[in-house]
Order: C-alpha cells, then structure tokens, then sequence
C-alpha cells in the first residue's frame, strides 16, 4: 500500500479551495502527525499531515486530534512562524509525492515573508519541513543528520534541496509517442514493473491493474504484442482522462474478507475479482481519513487483543496435547480385559503352575478351540499371587478407563469453550468488548482477578439489526452476552439461531407473537452466520428453532446450550448485508 503521486494530485485538487484561509489552529498529536486547522468562510478544515512510514500522507480529517498538555517543539515552532499565516498556494511538481504549501505570514519584526511547508511522501524518508524566504530549512518533523543518511541531510539553517528525482515520464504529460519509446527500452519484466520504473506517480495496486487489463486477467511480460500495446495505450489514456477530470474518478479502498484493509485507489479495482471486497468513497480525503482511521483502530485492537490471543492460543494447545495424552492412556487400558482373562486361567491351572515358573502354558477356555496359550508370570510370586496381580491390573485399568473418559469428556468441553471465546475475540470491535472477554475469563478462573482495575467493564448491549421486513434482530457478542439472550431476553415465541457445529454467536429474531416472513428468517440466518467462526464460508449451515427449546445444562459453561425441535438453513455470509441492517447505536 502506498500514496502515489497520482493520488496525490487527487488530494491536491481537493485542498485548493483552502487557499486564501488562514491557519487557526496547529496541533502535533503524535511524534509522526501534525494537523493543521485552515478558517475561511465555510468554517474550519482541519489538514493531517503524517510522517509515519507506514502511513505517510495528507488531507483533510474530520477526525478532533487530542491536543497533548506540552505541545512538541516543532510544533510549537510552527505556531510561531505560521499561525494566522495565508495560505496562498499549494504546488506539486509533476506527479512527484511532494506537496508545497505556500504561506505568507508576518515575521518578528512585522514583515510579510513567504513561508513553504512541504510535505514530503516518501515511505520511511517522509517528512514535513518548514523553509523560510530563502530557501534555508528553518527546522522539520524529523532532522536528518549524517548517521541517517549521507546523501540528503535535513537539519536547521541548511538549503533545502528536494529529492533527487527520478528519470520517469509524467502521466499526466506525456504522449503515446513517448511511452511507445519507452516500451521499446522496457527490459524483460513484467508489465506492472516496468510501469513503476517507467512513469511518476504510479503505484504498484494502478500498476497490477493496467496489467491485469491488458492481460485480460493473465501476466504480461515484455516485449509487447500489437494488441497488448493498444490495451496498454487505452489503459494509460483512461488513467490520464481521470486525472484530468474528477468526475471520471472511483475513489476505492480494498479489504480483505476478514476485514483487513489493504490498498486504496483513485479507480475502480477489479483484479483482485471475489478474494478481496471493496468500498466506494466520495473524494480522495474521506477515502485517506476512512482507510487510515479504520487501520489504525485494527492496529490498535489487535495490539491490546494480543496479550488474550497469545494466552487463549497456549490455552487450546496445552488443553489439546494433555487430551491427546488421556486418549493414548485411554487406548492403553483397552488391555485390561486380557488381564482379567489371563488371571481366570491362571486361577484355573493353580495346581499345574509351579512356583518359580516364567511362564504358565494353558489351554483358553474363552477360545472355543481351546488353544495353549503362554501366559508371563513374575517367578518371585505364587501362583496365586500371579492371578492376583493380574486382577489387579484389570481392576486399575477399569477405574482409569472410568476416570479418563471423563477427564477427556471435559478437556474436550474446555476446548470448546475456549475456542468460542477466540471466536469472540476475532469479532471484537471496541476495548469494552475486550475487557467483557477479560472480565468472563476471570470469572472462570482463567485470568487473576486484577485488584487495581477498579470497576468492571459496563455491560454492553448486544448488536442490534431490523430486518428487510422491520423484525429486530439481536445478536450476542460473547458468551455471557449469548446467555443473557437466549435464556432471559428472548420471549418463548421468538426465534433463536445458531450455526450448526460452528462457533458463533447466538441470534434472536424478536417475533412479537408474530409469524416472521421467510425472507427476515433467512436475514437472521445469514447474521449468525456471518457472526461466527464459518464467516468465510461459501455456504453455512444454521440451526434455528423458537427459543423456548433452547436449554442450558446445569454446570455447563458460559454460551453452552442444547437445543431441539430445530430446522436448519443454509446461508451464505454476506458484509454488505449485515452493514445494511445493523442499527448503529
């Protein structure tokens, strides 16, 4: 994923109209992050400009940064060239991923000077620095000194120079004459390499596109055919059409089917065909605050989730390796009754076994044919005490059998269990429904009960949809959710849902008495479907039945239920579908 220079004349295009306001506000929220808060007429528009080498960018944020109590010294350095300052112009040279916002403001002594903040999008070398009148660096987001790079040093009272730019031809200037020249000097790559080396402001997800395009769905290595070059010149002419006209342009970003966000682009993207899912976005500055907004809250979740995926993994592969054990001891007492039949032979031949004998050869009477067996004997014992012992094998055998069927009947509930709370942890979307999931496995003696946490989380209400016909839907989000749902908030009538042999969450389709119609029934299903282990899956089938015959057996853990007088559905889980419904609250 990355901010090309296209895009960013897309982000360009739609800063324009701040030109001619004044900087209001600055803000530094992070060591990486700068907003600044442009005031005109129309009100104030608040401008993030990030660093991060993950996630470098500018545009316009709708976001409310959290001001920090001491502000950073860069930014309390912009505060003292740039505040109240005009922003008189923003430039970009080519495609090239930098933006220059010109700003004429007043200096020490009260003269007008013209100041240039530039914003510089370029992975981890990204940066913004401010340059005075002249030319000279005044100070910037990150200095660059000799032990970071040799080749551009950024730092206080030195020229500024701008990257070295690269020998590239611009999208936006150039002719079929040119890129056909190009084409000619293309080494043998394929046909979405050679795109970035040869034009300025491409990016590999445009790139990948234009291939698949001329392709037709196949790679494309050079040298060019005929008929992949006029593909190829169409493709680059509807890319030059959209950057010269907004209107021709498709803001999109692209996430994977677990919701994991992985590119944005100006057009529509097609190549990734049913593996990815893509979401459509007014202008280039929603799709950058949406994108980065949405990726930072996943970051943030899986970083504070990772402590309970860490421990509810160990948990599953420790529960697992100790059951596999029990069931290798359990095979092992299938032995025993070999040894309560080799104790009746032995009991039965006492008087043709001798003290001191190895081995005790008698015909087994349990075989109709009768044949002589050789049964092992421990020479310091008696006959009878062989007998004895081996009784006694059967018998230790019989009460482990009897213990380890059990033990391994509850491993295996402890399986299940934990893997619903894994479940439900992969479906969680804020911090509460973390410390609920915290909260459940302490109550279950899995975590320590931490004295300093205070209160315990508030309780939250479970996701709540209005199918296509008005029904509501509710659906659990952890275990105890999905108790308190199926045994006390639904009436008897109401329908109660559930994926059949799959971990999920529990649903309840409010009928008021009502007989719900086929298609709010199916809406249902496809909820607990999509809200569930099988989420991923072409087709899922879900149990559903009136929730009076929904049970929970005494002692059973938290989200374990039976249940009877069902019918099962067959579902496919569907993102849209679930967003359409769900009543955000």
């Amino acid at each position: 994923m990355a901010l090309d220079g296209a895009f960013l004349h897309c982000i360009r295009e739609e800063l324009l109209p701040l030109i001619g306001t004044r900087i209001d506000k600055i803000y530094q929220p992070s060591r990486d992050e700068l907003v600044l808060s442009f005031r005109g007429k129309g009100g104030a528009v608040r401008v993030l400009f990030s660093a991060s080498a993950a996630a470098a960018r500018v545009h316009i944020t709708q976001s409310v940064p959290e001001n920090p109590a001491q502000p950073p010294m860069f930014c309390m350095l912009l505060r003292k060239h740039i505040s109240g300052g005009k922003l008189e112009d923003i430039e970009q040279d080519g495609l090239e991923r930098i933006l220059r916002f010109r700003i004429r403001a007043n200096n020490e002594m009260g003269d007008s000077v013209l100041l240039t903040l530039v914003c510089e999008i370029m992975g981890k070398f990204s940066n913004v620095i401010l340059v005075n009148e002249t030319g000279r660096i005044v100070d910037s987001l990150r200095r660059v000194d000799e032990e970071i790079s040799r080749v551009r040093l950024v730092l206080p009272g030195m020229e500024y120079l701008a990257p070295p730019r690269e020998d590239r031809i611009c999208m936006t200037e150039c002719t079929d004459a040119e890129i056909q020249e190009r084409l000619k000097s293309a080494p043998t790559i394929s046909l979405s390499k050679a795109m970035i080396h040869m034009f300025e402001g491409v990016s590999p997800i445009v790139a990948r596109e234009c291939e698949f395009y001329v392709g037709r769905g196949e790679p494309v290595l050079f040298p060019l055919n005929e008929e992949q070059t006029a593909r190829f010149l169409f493709a680059v002419h509807r890319i030059q059409k959209q950057l010269s006209d907004a209107s021709k342009r498709c803001f999109t970003s692209v996430r994977t089917k677990e919701g994991l966000l992985k590119d944005f682009s100006y057009m529509h993207i097609t190549q990734y065909g049913a593996l990815m899912i893509t979401a459509e976005y007014q202008n280039a500055c929603e799709t950058l605050d949406a994108f980065f907004a949405q990726r930072d809250q996943d970051s943030r979740m899986r970083q504070r989730a990772n402590d309970l995926f860490r421990f509810l993994s160990n948990a599953s592969d420790r529960i697992g390796k100790r059951v596999a054990n029990q069931k290798q001891e359990l095979i092992a007492c299938e032995t025993m009754e070999t040894d309560r039949r080799r104790g009746d032979l032995i009991s039965a031949n006492l008087y043709r076994i001798q003290r001191g004998d190895s081995v005790a050869r008698v015909e087994d009477f349990y075989d109709e044919a009768s044949p002589v067996v050789e049964i092992p004997l421990d020479v310091r014992l008696t006959p009878a005490q062989n007998a004895q012992s081996y009784y006694k094998k059967y018998r230790k055998a019989c009460t482990a059998r009897k213990k380890l069927t059990e033990l391994i009947a509850e491993g295996e509930s402890e399986q299940q269990y934990i893997d619903s709370v894994f479940d439900a942890l992969t479906r969680a979307e804020c911090e509460l429904d973390l410390a609920q999931l915290r909260l459940e496995l302490t109550e279950q003696g899995y975590l320590r009960e931490n004295r300093k946490a205070g209160k315990p989380p508030k309780p939250m209400q479970p996701l709540h949809f209005r199918s296509s016909d008005g029904f509501e839907i509710f659906v659990g989000r952890n275990n105890k959710q999905n108790d308190q749902l199926s045994l006390k908030f639904a009436e008897k009538s109401d329908i109660w849902l559930h994926t059949q042999l799959v971990h999920g969450a529990h649903v309840i389709l409010v009928t008021e008495g009502q007989t719900p119609p086929d298609r709010s029934i199916e809406e249902a299903a496809m909820l607990a479907a999509y809200y569930s282990k099988g989420r991923d899956s072409a087709q899922v089938k879900v149990d559903y039945c009136p929730a009076k015959f929904v049970k929970k057996p005494s002692g059973a853990r938290p989200g374990m239920v039976i249940y009877t007088n069902y019918q099962t559905a067959f579902v496919t889980p569907n993102a849209e579908i679930a967003n359409l419904l769900r009543i955000k609250d």
